[in-house]
């Protein structure tokens, strides 16, 4: 099986920086089914293509199967077409540069550059309609064509093989995480058995496109094998799937920040609202999947961070998504988690510098919200609490949601500007805060941004140094 990508960036031989895999030299890696080639056919300063090449033995390849000695596991379509092995060769290939990782070229690897991949024989259950819904959104144009079935026998009709082309301006780490995805869910037949531990793997390449793309659901059960356990696991670490107006999901051109996800500018404002209070110790409060955590973990200035939820098994997903358990020491130190259920006093929470309640209040029934107002900024009394929920009023910009109806299954309310405004105003006067209100997301003329903020400081500093009991 064949995968290339091409680039006409310039120099275009910039690619092999961005690969971690030098143009003058062919690079081979043995993968658990096969081998892996990495060679360039063309490699100058207008254009230049490094092409994957994947050799699958069929032997090595049945002796990794657990369902017996099977004529299907000789006489099939793996060593051919793309699926989920060559997902997996990408990963194995190309890993570091899935991360956005370059020692030589940092800053390119951080932008956008043109770029085109061809995957000459692709299983795609659903065909180029599909690949359309999957890719376009991501901000790729999407051609190619249908294979036939034998072509000299056109009359027998079209196979479910297609030979894709994308093309687009996007980050090298972009357009590898997309493909180690997407390239399973056209196939929808992986090669082996899909456990817990694909969960992590799946919130790890679908940051920060997954949670607003359109066709998520779908997404996520082919990716974890139609399991209703783990997609529903997958599900929940991740933001509301109604976070990207449909007008606004497909992007054309260089990704800008018009067409990140709601829920990536959301995890930004959060992150220069607390840069703003100064804080280096900080409490995620219903910190779910830990997407907001990650995010945190990477900048220094944060000494210590914890995360709490209520439900132990979205603060395993965390765990996972994190990878606690493979941090330097120095890194795990930085980081907890934590049971609590945010409508009841907990000590552990007391003296923070700030704390977050990324879009949590919208999912306690209103005559809850007293008793975690009492816990979080009665006892609790971080230094900050930085507060955001969807404004209710945007909602009619949201094509497919029913008038009335909320962003997510578990919403118990959605506030209009001026009822959060109203809360904000009774919760700072009742325990000594004063607050201020900031959009997120691009505010419509008519009925404002998409999520709103609050930036809650407490007017009494000297609370916000207490000590945090051992």
């Amino acid at each position: 099986m064949l995968l290339t990508l091409s680039t006409t960036h310039s120099p275009a031989t910039d690619l092999g920086f961005l690969l971690v895999k030098h143009p003058d030299r062919v690079h081979t890696f043995d993968l658990s089914s096969g081998t892996a080639t990495v060679l360039y056919p063309e490699a100058t300063e207008q254009r230049c293509t490094a092409a994957l090449l994947v050799e699958i033995d069929p032997q090595r390849l049945a002796d990794t199967r657990a369902d017996g000695q099977q004529l299907n596991q000789y006489v099939n379509d793996r060593p051919y077409a793309a699926s989920s092995l060559l997902a997996a060769a990408l990963n194995r290939v190309f890993r570091t540069a899935a991360r956005g990782v370059s020692k030589d070229r940092p800053e390119l690897a951080a932008a956008a550059i043109p770029l085109e991949i061809r995957v000459p024989s692709l299983r795609a259950k659903g065909g180029l309609a599909l690949a359309e819904r999957l890719f376009t959104p991501l901000g790729w144009t999407v051609r190619g064509t249908v294979l036939p079935l034998d072509p000299a026998h056109p009359e027998w009709g079209d196979s479910r093989y297609v030979d894709l082309t994308l093309a687009g301006e996007l980050r090298v780490a972009d357009a590898l995480n997309h493909l180690y995805v997407l390239l399973p869910v056209l196939d929808d037949a992986k090669h082996y058995w899909v456990a817990p531990d694909e969960i992590e793997k799946l919130l790890r390449a679908g940051e920060g496109w997954l949670a607003g793309h359109p066709e998520r659901p779908l997404i996520i059960r082919r990716y974890l094998a139609h399991s209703r356990a783990l997609a529903a696991k997958a599900d929940a670490a991740l933001a509301p799937l109604e976070e990207v107006p449909a007008d606004d999901s497909v992007a054309e051109g260089p990704v800008v920040e018009k067409t990140k996800p709601l829920n990536v500018r959301r995890r930004a404002a959060v992150l220069a609202a607390l840069a703003d209070t100064g804080a280096t110790r900080v409490l995620d409060l219903g910190c779910g999947g830990g997407a907001l955590l990650g995010d945190l973990i990477r900048e220094k200035r944060y000494t210590e961070i914890v995360g709490a939820d209520v439900s132990p098994k979205v603060l395993e997903i965390a765990e996972r998504r994190l990878r606690l358990k493979r941090l330097p020491d120095r890194q795990r130190t930085r980081i907890r988690l934590i049971q609590s259920a945010l409508t009841y006093v907990d000590e552990r929470l007391r003296g923070y510098d700030a704390a977050v309640l990324m879009e949590v209040i919208e999912h306690l029934d209103p005559p809850r919200l007293p008793a975690l107002c009492a816990a979080v900024f009665g006892d609790a009394k971080p230094g900050a609490v930085v507060v955001t929920t969807p404004n209710v009023e945007y909602n009619v910009r949201y094509e497919g949601l029913a008038e009335g109806g909320h962003r997510h299954d578990d919403h118990r309310f959605e506030w209009t500007r001026a009822e959060f405004t109203a809360w904000c105003d009774q919760v700072a006067a009742e325990y000594g805060y004063t607050y201020a209100l900031r959009d997120v997301g691009d505010a419509d003329p008519d009925v404002g941004p998409p999520t709103q903020l609050a930036l809650f400081t407490k007017t009494d500093p000297q609370t916000a140094t207490e000590e945090v009991p051992a």
